[in-house]
């Protein structure tokens, strides 16, 4: 474990008798308990990882203003509708005059 031997452990025996003495064992404890605390916090961020990405939500739900808000789009484009051409004359008919005289 992280290249420690046995003459490695008896130097960090030794220097912790030395630094510790009598309260050694408490000091002991103490670790112990902060360790085991961060290995329960650590095995609890995993487990809502698991239950966020396997879509279940926990048992603990938050508000986000997140979850309110609309998704935004884009306005869409739409052409102006076609006209109809106005009905196409024939030329003759253009260059007579609208009122018809017979004299």
């Amino acid at each position: 474990m992280f290249g420690v031997g046995v003459p490695e452990m008896i130097i960090l025996g030794i220097i912790g008798v030395l630094l510790f003495g009598k309260r050694l064992p408490e000091v002991g404890r103490s670790l112990g308990k902060g360790i085991m605390e961060f290995k329960k916090g650590v095995s609890g961020v995993q487990d809502e990882i698991d239950r966020a990405s396997s879509g279940q939500s926990s048992s603990r739900s938050s508000y986000s203003a997140a979850d309110d808000r609309e998704e935004a789009t884009a306005p869409r484009f739409e052409p102006p509708p076609e006209e109809k051409p106005a009905q196409a004359q024939p030329a003759h008919a253009a260059e007579q005059p609208l009122s018809h005289t017979t004299a």
